[in-house]
């Protein structure tokens, strides 16, 4: 059985007590200036726990590090521009910005490290690669943004990319500065580093959210909007695996590198994308735009739990078969 992700429930608890009790008037701008602050700090402590070599890492197996950021930052914004274009009018016009913006993040680390751990596969890579994606992420995400949503009226990829340079890449380099100090510490707290990264994102929802409802974002979404969002994120996640899956076949990875291809290039991170969508949208639109995202998080996070343990099942019926092979071998002698 899968167990429900607490941290996704934490998302729901906190998007419903933004909805009944939504933060206005004078709390607004100190719920906003605490989002800043609590996410610059969040992106400082992940400099500082990111080990030099993980940043410098990973250069040698650069086809499969490629491969990864074609589908992180090419594949998926095609594919989600082809979705637009085939059903403009399916989806919320800002549900849409939102379906777009997630296409232009970048991968998960954790979650994409542990199921290519589950399932077997290349785990340095994995590692090499989903950190590899962050990083660029905070130059790509807001560059790519701009090209993708500019016939929306979104921000500019140019003031994008300076508003997460100052609030997101400025914290995160101090912290690398700083890690030769602070990463030893920063390792030994790092179950506690994690909730406070957690309660950060539940803060910029919360003010998003809260924004967003005060704006009339319920009498804008109705049920069937929720279900058209999973309809939307469920076949962009499918194509995805299923494009990683045989594209990897096709140009002869092994099985390992195609583990952590499937898995690294089918991620989006909800880490760096609240925190991005803060910066790069106007408040009242932030909560309908990281919506799909929210969705898209819990949909990964469930099939690839899934498809993790088909992966792992597989390896363990191959090891058991070639042991079988070995014995019979070593008794024919």
């Amino acid at each position: 059985m899968l167990k429900p992700d607490p941290f996704l429930i934490s998302l729901v608890c906190t998007v419903i007590l933004a909805t009944l009790l939504p933060c206005h008037g004078a709390a607004v701008p100190i719920f906003q200036d605490l989002a800043i602050a609590v996410i610059a700090v969040m992106f400082f402590m992940q400099g500082a726990r990111l080990s030099r070599e993980a940043v410098v890492g990973g250069i040698v197996n650069w086809r499969l590090h490629l491969a990864i950021l074609l589908c992180t930052f090419a594949l998926f914004p095609l594919l989600g521009l082809g979705l637009h274009a085939l059903f403009p009018h399916m989806l919320h016009p800002a549900v849409w910005l939102g379906i777009l913006f997630l296409c232009c993040l970048p991968s998960t680390v954790q979650s994409s490290i542990a199921f290519t751990s589950i399932a077997r596969g290349n785990v340095p890579a994995a590692v090499c690669a989903a950190t590899t994606s962050n990083i660029l992420g905070i130059f790509i995400t807001p560059l790519l943004t701009g090209l993708v949503l500019e016939r929306h009226g979104a921000a500019s990829g140019h003031g994008g990319v300076v508003a997460i340079m100052l609030q997101l890449l400025l914290p995160f380099v101090l912290g690398q500065v700083l890690q030769p100090w602070l990463g030893k510490w920063a390792h030994r707290n790092k179950r506690l580093l994690s909730m406070t990264d957690r309660g950060s994102i539940l803060i910029v929802v919360y003010t998003a959210f809260s924004e967003a409802v005060v704006q009339g974002l319920w009498h804008q979404m109705p049920l069937s909007q929720i279900g058209l969002i999973m309809l939307a994120d469920s076949v962009l996640l499918a194509l995805v695996l299923l494009i990683t899956t045989l594209g990897s076949r096709v140009l002869g990875f092994p099985r390992e590198d195609e583990i952590a291809i499937v898995f690294c290039g089918s991620k989006k991170t909800l880490a760096s994308g609240v925190p991005m969508a803060n910066v790069l949208f106007p408040a009242a639109t932030v909560g309908l735009v990281v919506l799909p995202l929210m969705i898209f998080h819990q949909i990964q996070l469930f099939v690839c739990a899934v498809l993790a343990r088909r992966y792992a099942h597989q390896a363990g019926r191959k090891a058991d078969s070639a042991s079988s092979r070995a014995r019979g071998a070593s008794s024919g002698i």
